[in-house]
C-alpha cells in the first residue's frame, strides 16, 4: 500500500480537529483557507474515508477522524523526537571532530613550547580541548602518516613518505649533570673532557642517539657508554643524582629546575632540528591551524607572527 501523505497533512488535520474549523486552522498554521482544505481532501483521498462533516455552520469530525486523532499526534511526536535526537547528534559529532586537536609530540619540547603556545591559543578564542600523543620520534612520524595525529612535533625531518616538516628551531645536545660535580661551573665541553665519566646515554634506535652516533662517526671519535636508558626523563633523574653524565636535548631540561646543571658540548656539536610535522596536502581545521601557529610563535627565537 503506498502512503501518499506526509506530516504537514497530518499537522493540518490535527489543527482542524482542535479548532473546529478550516479558518481557525488556517490562521494558526499561517495557510491559507483553500490551503487547509486541498490538504484535508489529500488525506481523506489517501484514507478513503471522510474526516470532516461540512455543514454552513460547523466542521464535525467523523468516526475515522478520531480514530486517527491518536495515531496522528504519534506518528509527529516520534517525528519530533527523531529529528531533534538527529540535531543533538550532529551536534555531538561535530563537536568531537572539530572541537578537538590531537598533537603527537616528542615529550622534550612540551615544557618549553607548550605552556606559551597554549596561553597565545586561549587568548585568541580558542576552546577546542587538546589531545597530545607523547611519543618518541618515529612513532610522531608514524602518527601524523596514519591520521592519528592532527600533526606532530618531531625531531627527525623525513621518517615516512607522504609528510612535510617544517623547522621550528635547532635544539642542541648538551650534557646533564649534577650540580655538585667537577665540570657544572664550565660553559662548555669538549667530548674529551668527557672521557673519564660515566656516560648516559640515549637508547639504540631513538631519534637522539642516532644524532650522536651520526655526528661522533664523522668526527671519527669514539663513545663507550655506561648506562643506555630509552626515556629522556630516565637520563635526567641519573645525571641529577650523581651517576653520570647525560647527553639529552637542551629544551629537555626546560621543565627540571635546580636539579641539575648543563653545559654545552662541542667538537662536534650535535643540533636536532626540531619541527611542525603534517601530511602532505592536508586540511586543517581552524582549531588545528591556530594551535600551530600559536607553537610557530612559542619557539625559541621565533619572532611573535613569525610562520617560517
Amino acid at each position: 500500500m503506498r502512503i501518499n501523505f506526509d506530516f504537514s497533512d497530518l499537522e493540518v488535520f490535527l489543527a482542524v480537529k482542535d479548532t473546529g474549523s478550516f479558518h481557525l486552522a488556517a490562521e494558526r498554521l499561517n495557510l491559507s483557507q483553500p490551503a487547509v482544505s486541498r490538504r484535508i481532501r489529500k488525506l481523506e483521498e489517501a484514507l478513503d474515508s471522510p474526516l470532516f462533516e461540512r455543514t454552513t455552520r460547523a466542521v464535525k469530525p467523523t468516526l475515522a477522524a478520531k480514530r486517527l486523532q491518536a495515531r496522528a499526534e504519534a506518528i509527529l511526536q516520534d517525528a519530533q523526537e527523531t529529528a531533534q535526537a538527529m540535531r543533538d547528534d550532529s551536534v555531538a559529532y561535530a563537536h568531537q571532530r572539530n572541537a578537538v586537536v590531537t598533537v603527537a609530540s616528542i615529550p622534550t619540547v612540551i615544557a618549553g613550547l607548550f605552556p606559551a603556545a597554549l596561553r597565545t591559543f586561549r587568548a585568541a578564542g580558542q576552546n577546542a580541548r587538546l589531545r597530545v600523543l607523547d611519543f618518541a620520534a618515529n612513532e610522531v612520524a608514524e602518527a601524523v602518516a596514519q591520521g592519528e595525529a592532527d600533526f606532530g612535533i618531531c625531531s627527525i625531518p623525513a621518517l615516512e613518505p607522504g609528510t612535510e616538516f617544517e623547522p621550528l628551531f635547532d635544539d642542541p645536545l648538551v650534557a646533564a649533570l649534577a650540580r655538585d660535580h667537577d665540570l657544572a661551573g664550565r660553559a662548555s665541553l669538549t667530548w674529551a673532557d668527557l672521557a673519564k665519566d660515566a656516560l648516559i646515554l640515549p637508547g639504540r634506535g631513538t631519534g637522539n642517539r642516532l644524532l650522536i652516533d651520526e655526528a661522533l662517526a664523522r668526527a671519527r671519535l669514539p663513545l663507550a657508554w655506561t648506562y643506555e636508558v630509552q626515556r629522556t626523563a630516565t637520563a635526567l633523574e641519573l645525571a641529577a643524582g650523581g651517576s653520570g653524565v647525560a647527553l639529552l636535548p637542551r629544551s629537555a631540561l626546560d621543565g627540571a629546575g635546580p636539579r641539575a646543571a648543563f653545559c654545552r658540548v662541542t667538537d662536534p656539536e650535535v643540533m636536532r632540528p626540531v619541527g611542525l610535522l603534517r601530511r602532505s596536502g592536508q586540511s586543517d581545521t581552524a582549531a588545528a591551524a591556530a594551535l600551530m601557529q600559536a607553537l610557530r610563535a612559542a619557539a625559541p627565537g621565533r619572532a611573535p607572527g613569525s610562520s617560517g
